[in-house]
């Protein structure tokens, strides 16, 4: 039996970040007792997750600015038709890390610590016990293991999505390239290019994030009900790489696909007197966008800053009550059909200050802010959608 005052279940984002501010609190924070930490991940197989990117954006330094392959500070956006809307996001700055990189630091430091004890094993069963929990687990040898801690806190993604009234899946799939000349201009992103073809439900759009002159991540998104075939994302990709983009001669050194749920269902943070969910499982992507990254940094703080203070760790929802209203609202508008999605971001793109509308994304906007960017919206449209949203059942989702 290993003993400890906190097990992590899963090294993605949730889990590494939540043992990195466990061991390295951040500069000038109050001198606390830091915990020992047992991370549990899966051994190398079907259950470790795949190679991604993230990007989030963040005024100033991060914690994780030494993983950041790239930031940028312009942001353009194309309109289905017309002129690129382009703006400088100063003070903030949009930060692209992938997860390898993130890995390698934040093993670099636990390393350094020494404070975590790693345990490479599949999970079977958490059982609540007096005074914490215990995990069970199984090592690739067959080997039964068990953690007996004060506080679990579990990373792992759900196995189905809690029942909705509206879930989207987002899903992509993207290209690392490399082009012969320098064609790219590692100043600016774009970060949504809404001159895609566009699904019969929800929105599509392309990305491109350049890390160098001849170097960028090159993505095709949707929000929508179902995921496509392999074929269909090719298809998708070269179109856009080819007949938007302009790009007939590159190579294609990487890829990565994923599927995000943009989903209003109310996600357990709490399964046990010591048992929590982090992460995507404990509701850190916030519905309207897709983005997890900056949610789990907000939710893995709160949850180390009380355990530093001795108080019961329960994760926080990372996104306000007000934002996860509009969210829901904006679902069910791209659902139903009563809005454009291409049209309805590309105007708000264009009629609301880009900085503005990345810190109501992130919900750090105040209601009159909230009331100004709402009445760029298609106002209408989105008063029927409010009205019909408190009526809709809540239902199991079917999965991808």
């Amino acid at each position: 039996m290993i003993e400890a005052d906190v097990a992590i279940i899963g090294a993605g984002a949730a889990g590494l970040s939540l043992a990195h501010r466990l061991c390295l609190p951040a500069p000038g924070a109050r001198p606390a007792r830091r915990p020992s930490v047992v991370l549990v991940t899966a051994p190398p197989g079907p259950l470790r997750p795949p190679a991604r990117t993230w990007c989030f954006w963040e005024a100033g330094r991060g914690r994780f600015d030494a993983a950041v392959t790239t930031a940028w500070r312009r942001l353009r956006v194309h309109p289905p038709t017309g002129e690129p809307i382009e703006d400088d996001i100063s003070p903030l700055r949009y930060k692209m890390i992938r997860s390898d990189d993130f890995e390698c630091l934040v093993e670099h430091d636990l390393t350094r610590t020494g404070r975590v004890r790693r345990l490479e094993a599949v999970v079977d069963d958490v059982e609540g016990v007096a005074d914490g929990a215990r995990v069970h687990a199984r090592t690739a040898s067959g080997s039964s293991r068990c953690v007996q801690a004060r506080w679990v806190f579990d990373s792992r993604p759900l196995g189905s999505l809690p029942a909705a009234r509206t879930t989207l899946l987002q899903h992509f799939h993207g290209w690392f390239v490399r082009t012969p000349r320098p064609v790219f201009d590692p100043a600016r992103a774009d970060l949504m290019d809404f001159r895609t073809a566009q699904p019969a439900t929800g929105l599509s759009f392309g990305y491109l994030l350049p890390t160098g002159t001849r170097q960028a991540l090159v993505e095709y998104t949707e929000f929508s009900p179902a995921v496509l075939s392999a074929d269909a994302y090719e298809k998708a990709l070269r179109h856009y790489t080819g007949s938007v983009l302009g790009l007939t001669d590159f190579e294609v050194t990487a890829t990565e696909t994923g599927v995000i749920p943009m989903t209003d269902a109310r996600f357990a943070r709490r399964t046990g007197d010591s048992v929590f969910r982090i992460g995507t499982a404990g509701g850190a992507t916030r519905p309207s966008t897709g983005y997890t990254f900056a949610g789990v940094q907000r939710q893995t703080a709160a949850v180390a800053a009380a355990l530093g203070q001795g108080r019961r760790p329960v994760p926080p929802q990372p996104h306000p009550l007000r934002s996860r209203a509009m969210d829901a609202v904006l679902l069910h508008a791209l659902d139903s059909g009563l809005v454009d999605g291409a049209a309805f971001f590309a105007r708000l793109f264009t009629r609301v200050p880009m900085t503005r509308l990345l810190r109501f994304l992130d919900g750090e906007t105040r209601p009159h802010e909230e009331l100004g960017i709402g009445l760029h919206t298609p106002v209408l449209p989105m008063l029927r959608a409010a009205a019909a949203v408190p009526l809709l059942p809540r239902r199991p989702f079917p999965g991808p």
